[in-house]
């Protein structure tokens, strides 16, 4: 039922006034006169006469759907009247306490409700009856004859006109208000879902499921506001682990879905421990009413009448025609950008609305936010700080430093790494403006395998491509990522792709040879998850509109037929000596003071550019305690701590020239 107005608030009132005078005037007859009237002399029928109620209509709005919405008779709706009246009525529950001959006993009897009401039915108190089995009254101890009968304070609350949602279920379930307006591809979607909803109590489970709960709840409430129905949604984790609470929540909650016309709406997460989970399907399995369930992957269920909606992300088409509603005269500031953000970045309006107001703000306090100067630069930038949150508790978040003239490489890896840039940059162009995209999703994200000894670049070399890209650069450790338990290795790797899509960061997978290997001959479960593993990553990488790079030391070790699903493979050799000598001459900042450091000399130590960068800075170090500027006798005492920690002999004859 709606909230009432305050006019109608009043009128419905008056009319249970109406109602309990009623019921008052049968439980007349049983009860004694309060004082003994004169022989001959009648009672006065018109001491009390009744309120007059408004020919039309004559029953309580409130009481009239509570009836509806339970199917209840008119003996159980008078039943529930009774109980109400001495709650309402202190002269009432005195009337009460008369017919049954004990002052004390204000609450009404199953055996007085028989007596007193017409139309009684045994039934009506049974456990499997709607009193009963909704809670709409309680039966206290003494048996189902002599048993007190109350009415639940929420249904007296609901008669008198006063409705909400039970406080027992508010600290589990939310209101979800339908979305002020959805994407074309989505507003398809809740009108298939409006269509199963249409009739109350014969709706069967909804399934939405996708990478976007925002976007399965704007559905999901639409489709039910669409319907007349309010949505309340739980989350799964929230729901009692004890099948006697669930029990008595899914009570409750079905109560108020009718007394509210609700659906509810069960929210999965990947991160649900597996006791949540079964939790949460228990109470899918056995509530009543319209009901839909949001998870990634659809949820195992028993019931026959599951139906099953997969929530695409928008569409390219879709994304600009939202950012360009949201920017409104802004969009003319874009100078150009707005096509690669759109193609970068898959934002809800919510987050597009924060990151305008934060390229607003940035550019107020550079100065140049107004007049007509390009809001592109500052809107990208905000993009990726919106995108970032969803990120950050599952990655090792790099800040990129590194530019082209620190990287260090033959002239065909590096020549490889700006066509790497080069393609991230012209996503928009090739995929969207040239259709290379109608083509299916398949094969469009970019991969990339950087080959190599440890300290020979690949992790610099996926900073400068963050920083030309100017992206967010997240390391994923694959031997943490790696589960013995089947199945939980697809999931990490789930999570982390999904964060990452609404702002296509940059994932650098470290150790891949945890994950990759030659594909061996299945002997065991454990080969074959782990080739589905292998090729689960691979796929997502393929899909994953961003840019994802595997490093690895063993090329030679990696499956060929894994290879050639990957675009870009770069190798990075251990440096040459010419090569060792340019980075060293890069070892050091502008502001490092340095006295006699000869990087020809340096160059001859057989050592990657990681091992050169560690010896810099432990130099520096050794000088700085010293007071002094870097000289080559400190480089000589890092070079030869950083040996033994390789453990590999050192030419002493060559570094005890240095000094």
């Amino acid at each position: 039922m709606m909230s009432l107005t305050a006019d109608a608030l009043a009128r419905n009132q008056r009319l249970l006034s109406v109602e309990l005078d009623r019921i008052r005037r049968l439980l007349e007859p049983l009860a004694p006169p309060a004082h003994p009237q004169p022989l001959g002399v009648q009672p006065d029928a018109g001491v009390r006469p009744a309120p007059q109620a408004p020919a039309e209509p004559t029953e309580p709005p409130a009481l009239r759907s509570l009836c509806e919405a339970f199917a209840l008779s008119g003996f159980e709706r008078d039943v529930l009247l009774l109980c109400a009246g001495v709650e309402l009525d202190s002269g009432l529950a005195a009337l009460c306490a008369a017919a049954q001959g004990d002052a004390t006993r204000v609450h009404p009897t199953f055996g007085l409700a028989v007596s007193a009401l017409p139309d009684a039915a045994w039934s009506a108190l049974g456990p499997s009856g709607p009193l009963r089995r909704h809670q709409l009254v309680e039966l206290s101890a003494g048996g189902p004859w002599r048993g007190a009968l109350r009415i639940d304070e929420r249904v007296l609350h609901y008669l008198v006109g006063l409705s909400q949602l039970d406080e027992r279920l508010r600290c589990h379930f939310v209101r979800v208000p339908p979305p002020a307006e959805l994407l074309a591809s989505h507003r398809t979607l809740a009108h298939q879902v409006t269509a199963l909803l249409s009739r109350y109590g014969e709706a069967p489970l909804v399934q939405l499921s996708g990478v976007d709960p925002l976007a399965g709840r704007a559905i999901a409430a639409a489709a039910c506001a669409a319907s007349g129905l309010a949505l309340h949604a739980v989350r799964a984790a929230d729901l009692p682990a004890s099948a006697a609470e669930r029990d008595a929540l899914r009570v409750l909650w079905e109560r108020d879905a009718r007394l509210e016309r609700s659906a509810a709406l069960v929210m999965f997460e990947d991160a649900d421990d597996p006791e949540s989970m079964r939790a949460a399907r228990a109470f899918v399995e056995s509530v009543e009413g319209p009901t839909l369930v949001w998870s990634r992957e659809p949820v195992r269920t028993t019931r026959p009448d599951a139906v099953r909606f997969f929530v695409e992300r928008p569409t390219m088409a879709e994304q600009r025609a939202l950012w360009l509603e949201t920017l409104g005269p802004l969009a003319e500031r874009m100078n150009g950008e707005l096509d690669r953000i759109v193609s970068h970045f898959n934002l809800a309006r919510p987050a597009m609305h924060a990151a305008i107001a934060r390229s607003l703000v940035v550019g107020l306090a550079n100065g140049t936010s107004g007049g007509e100067e390009a809001l592109g630069p500052a809107l990208w930038d905000a993009c990726v700080e919106e995108a970032r949150p969803s990120l950050d508790h599952l990655a090792e978040r790099i800040t990129p430093q590194a530019g082209w003239d620190d990287l260090v490489l033959p002239a065909q890896p590096k020549q490889t790494l700006r066509e790497i840039a080069a393609q991230q940059r012209q996503r928009a162009r090739v995929y969207e403006t040239w259709g290379f995209a109608e083509r299916g999703g398949r094969g469009l994200g970019s991969t990339a395998l950087f080959s190599g000894a440890s300290g020979t670049g690949k992790t610099m070399a996926a900073e400068v491509l963050a920083c030309e890209l100017r992206l967010d650069l997240y390391r994923i450790d694959l031997s943490q990522v790696v589960s013995k338990y089947i199945g939980e290795t697809e999931k990490n790797l789930r999570r982390v792709f999904d964060a990452a899509e609404s702002g296509s960061a940059m994932l650098l997978f470290d150790e891949a040879d945890a994950l990759f290997g030659k594909r061996s001959e299945v002997k065991d479960s454990r080969d074959r998850y782990a080739n589905i593993e292998v090729s689960y990553l691979l796929q997502r990488m393929e899909t994953y509109r961003g840019l994802a790079i595997l490093t690895t030391n063993m090329k030679k070790a990696l499956d060929s037929a894994f290879l050639r699903r990957i675009r870009f493979v770069v190798d990075f050799p251990f440096p040459a000596e010419e090569q060792r000598a340019d980075i060293w001459r890069r070892a050091f900042p502008r502001t490092t003071p340095t006295s006699g450091i000869d990087p020809r000399r340096l160059a001859r130590l057989p050592l990657a550019g990681g091992n050169i960068r560690n010896i810099a800075l432990n130099a520096a170090f050794l000088a700085a305690d010293a007071g002094a500027p870097v000289g080559m006798k400190h480089l000589a005492s890092a070079a030869r701590s950083e040996f033994a920690k390789l453990e590999k002999p050192i030419d002493e004859r060559e570094v005890g020239a240095w000094t």
